[in-house]
This record gives structure tokens, C-alpha cells and sequence, in this order.
């Protein structure tokens, strides 16, 4: 394996607590804002695609609402992203950091995710899972990373692939590897991958629909957690994505 570009995420300044209160209180708004009206055109053209109240009519007005209700899903998801993006950029989200199992929080997201992988016919397989370490971390935050990074794995891998989970204790940290087999990626487009709204056209941008952001946002999980995430071009084709966490 090769090693992974140095995508290191720049240090961030100093906490001011009374500017990361205005963030976080700023961040509510604009979440209740933009949230609010997205739920009432999901929930009302929900109700018009299924006919709640009786027939519509022409069978296209059935369609039209369907083709809402999924333009409108796929707009709440870029939403979510883009404020998720903001709150960990300016430190709005509050972090209970603590040893968490590596076990159980990958139980957990692959409980979540076996209806994916089952029609993927894809099979995630734990190295050693019987003996995977603890690490310091926030359970909401690892479950994230694991489940978007896990997610990605399946998603970008031909279908029947095999996707390896392992983790390994090095030194003062846990890095925990999630590789798949894929199309052969450019190095150089790896860093690029990681910074919000720089993907580029990679093959990862490239054969899916969305903003691609998703990795940005376990980076930056990441580094609030005190770890990082690196990426790496497997040299069989495809992708290691290594999530480094304080050991517990």
C-alpha cells in the first residue's frame, strides 16, 4: 500500500467562545430556515404521490409529485451537508469525547447499512473483529466516519466486492483502514478529495449523483475529534481511507 498525500487539516485558531456561541445560534436559524419549507414540500408531495385524499387525475400529476418529492430529498441531503460543513468549520458542534469500542460502533453502522450492502452483493469483512481496540473519540461522530467512509466503500466498489475493515494500534493512536477495490484513482486528485467543494472530476465525483461531500465532512469529524483522515490509491485499484483516532 502505498502511503497516503499528506492531507492533514491546517490547525484551527483559538477558541472564542463568545463568537462560537453567535455561530452555533446563527447555524440554528438558518437550519430552521431552509429545513422548514423542504419538509413541507416533502411531506405535501408525499401525500400527492400517494393519493392520500383520492386520485389526481391525470396519472402525470402522480408522477410530477413524485419527481418533487424526490428533487426535494435529494435538496434536503445537499442542505444538510452544506450546514454540517459550516458547523464543523466554525466549531458549533459540542464533542463528548470518550473511549469508545471499535466493535460496537462497527456493529452499529453495519446494521444500519445491510439492506445497502445486500444489494450491492457486496461483503464487508472486520479483520480480527473479536480484538479491535478502543479509541478516544464521540460515539455520533465515529458512527459518521465509519458509516460515510464504510458507505463509500460499497458504493465506488464493483458489485460483489469485498470491502476490509481493520484497525491496528500505532504509537499513541488507532488507525483504522477502509479499503476497496475500484478504478485506479490518480493520486494527485486524493487531497483534493478531502476540502469541501474542490473535488474536481475524479472517478469518485464522477459516477455519482451530489456534491461530494461526504468526505470532507468525515475529515473534518475527524480533526474535531483529534484525528485525521488520509486517503490512499491502492496499487490493485481502488481506495484505502485510514481514519487515525487517539487510542483509548
Amino acid at each position: 500500500m502505498r502511503p497516503a498525500a499528506d492531507s492533514s487539516p491546517a490547525p484551527q485558531a483559538p477558541a472564542d467562545p463568545a463568537l462560537d456561541a453567535q455561530r452555533r445560534a446563527f447555524l440554528r436559524v438558518v437550519s430552521h430556515e431552509l429545513r422548514t419549507p423542504l419538509n413541507s414540500i416533502l411531506g405535501f408531495s408525499e401525500i400527492l404521490a400517494s393519493e392520500l385524499y383520492g386520485p389526481l387525475g391525470s396519472p402525470q400529476y402522480k408522477e410530477y409529485a413524485g419527481i418533487i418529492r424526490d428533487s426535494g430529498e435529494k435538496l434536503l441531503k445537499l442542505v444538510n451537508q452544506v450546514l454540517e460543513i459550516a458547523r464543523l468549520e466554525s466549531r458549533a458542534v459540542e464533542w463528548e469525547l470518550d473511549a469508545e469500542p471499535l466493535r460496537a460502533a462497527i456493529d452499529g453502522v453495519m446494521s444500519g447499512l445491510a439492506r445497502e450492502v445486500a444489494e450491492r452483493g457486496a461483503r464487508v469483512v472486520v479483520v480480527d473483529a473479536e480484538n479491535l481496540p478502543e479509541v478516544i473519540a464521540d460515539p455520533r461522530g465515529l458512527q459518521t466516519v465509519l458509516a460515510a467512509l464504510i458507505q463509500n466503500a460499497v458504493l465506488y466498489s464493483p458489485p460483489g466486492s469485498d470491502i476490509h475493515v481493520s484497525a491496528a494500534r500505532r504509537g499513541p493512536v488507532v488507525a483504522v483502514l477502509i479499503e476497496n477495490p475500484g478504478e485506479r484513482i490518480d493520486p494527485a486528485d486524493l487531497p483534493r478529495l478531502l476540502k469541501p467543494f474542490e473535488q474536481g472530476e475524479t472517478v469518485l465525483t464522477r459516477t455519482a449523483e451530489g456534491a461530494g461531500l461526504g468526505l470532507s465532512i468525515c475529515a473534518l469529524t475527524c480533526q474535531a475529534m483529534g484525528g485525521t483522515l488520509s486517503l490512499a490509491a491502492s496499487p490493485a485499484g481502488g481506495l484505502v481511507a485510514t481514519v487515525a483516532l487517539p487510542a483509548a
